[in-house]
């Protein structure tokens, strides 16, 4: 989908950004060295495994059953940020729970915002489809209406739980979403749906502390060893996180695998087939990295573009460099996290800011950022925002591509490795031991 050849003494090369991708020509004199996303075929009839997941789920009655007797049931779907096929993984799961006795007024569908944006109306007929929203009630959620949570108690680590009252009061709590891997806890789905997706600002500034944050283990890749993933999974059972449904996508987004059933079991699951299916191999770090944020919708702001850099932090050497290219044509992003990118005076400083200060919303990406940036050199493209925008990181912001990737390998030796990344935070890649 993102070829990578020669023509003449150059390499031409396609990136995923935006809508429509990114073609650059890359000169002659680095050792080019692809890494493309992996993963397993498409499913021949994906509703048919659909169908076999809610009826034979792993580790739990199926739908059908757990939902017997229950008169309502909500479900949280991700938000627009995410590729998730909801137009195609709730219809199933919904004719289930109207086969067990839950009427269409009995179903909510929460947008799992977290602390991102309402999705707008239009977006809500991307997320899930025309045909749903038209029949269902669909809300978002809002993480700073405090009034709207309620209370569950604290984890054995601190941490206060407050949960969309929406959610906890219906009879059946569900999710439903795709896993990928994540720059803070490992892999997405499953238990990110209920937390942060459905938590108060209360709750997701804990989760995002510098004390989570700069945990070795919380970031891409990793599971067994990650607290944060064993926070969020406590977070899931004090808010009785009853089933997940769950899939793995293909490059071109299509449906490779069907996880359901109990959240903590099924979840483990798909995450241990996406790493068998998935992983890319490398014989050794590279010098530098050009990489993307996957294109829509993950590009459509600068916070997002942020997972490209630090997926990419694991193939290139300390010290190496990392050009992202993201089209960011919604901009920075939330007015929080853009006052924070404006001001943002320098790795260290930033660090050692926030570590004697309030939490506050969003400060967690630029952390993120912050913490790669003090062992690499860090080049943008992301035309939706200007140098201005990105405070000290605007000395290597290019408003040109060419310009970009001049400047990422300027002073590189001859035969230099240079690792290039089509799609970004969705390619899981790594050097073997």
């Amino acid at each position: 989908m993102w070829p990578a050849y020669w023509s003449g003494t150059d390499v031409q090369a396609s990136f995923a950004f935006g809508k429509t991708g990114l073609a650059v020509s890359l000169p002659d004199g680095p050792d080019y060295d692809l890494i493309e996303s992996r993963s397993a075929a498409p499913l021949a009839d994906a509703q048919a495994a659909l169908g076999q997941a809610l009826d034979h789920p792993i580790g739990s009655k199926p739908l059908v059953e757990l939902a017997a007797g229950k008169r309502t049931a909500a479900i949280s779907v991700c938000d627009i940020t995410r590729p998730a096929p909801n137009w195609v993984t709730l219809p199933p799961l919904l004719e289930r729970l109207h086969a067990a006795g839950i009427p269409v007024d009995g179903i909510t569908i929460l947008i799992a915002t977290g602390l991102h944006r309402a999705a707008t109306r239009a977006e809500i007929d991307v997320i899930l489809g025309p045909e749903i929203p038209a029949r269902y009630r669909v809300v978002n959620h809002d993480a700073t209406a405090f009034a709207e949570h309620q209370a569950l108690g604290t984890t054995r680590r601190g941490t206060p739980v407050y949960i969309d009252k929406r959610f906890m009061e219906a009879d059946l709590h569900i999710t439903l979403g795709f896993i990928e891997q994540h720059l803070m806890l490992g892999f997405s789905g499953g238990r990110k749906l209920v937390a942060p997706g459905l938590a108060a600002q209360e709750t997701i500034k804990v989760i995002h502390s510098p004390r989570w944050m700069r945990e070795p283990m919380a970031t891409e890749g990793s599971i067994e060893q990650n607290p944060l993933h064993a926070e969020l999974l406590e977070i899931a059972r004090m808010a009785r996180h009853d089933f997940m449904l769950d899939v793995t996508l293909t490059q071109q987004r299509e449906i490779s695998g069907v996880f359901a059933g109990d959240p903590v079991k099924a979840h483990a699951s798909g995450v241990d087939f996406l790493r068998a299916t998935s992983l890319a191999p490398l014989s050794g770090l590279a010098d530098a990295v050009i990489t993307s944020s996957a294109g829509y919708p993950l590009d459509l702001t600068f916070y997002q573009c942020v997972k490209g850099i630090t997926a990419a932090q694991h193939v290139v050497k300390p010290g190496g460099r990392i050009l992202v290219l993201g089209e960011c044509a919604e901009g920075v992003g939330s007015p929080k996290f853009a006052e924070k990118l404006r001001n943002f005076g320098g790795n260290e400083l930033y660090l050692r800011e926030i570590t004697e200060t309030p939490v506050v919303p969003d400060q967690w990406q630029l952390e993120k950022l912050s913490l790669v940036g003090l062992t690499k050199e860090l080049y943008f493209y992301t035309p939706g925002v200007s140098a201005d925008d990105l405070g000290a990181y605007g000395q290597r912001s290019f408003s040109d591509v060419s310009a970009a990737i001049g400047g990422l390998l300027d002073g590189l030796p001859t035969g230099a490795r240079v690792a290039l990344i089509p799609e970004g935070p969705y390619c899981f890649a790594r050097v073997a031991n």
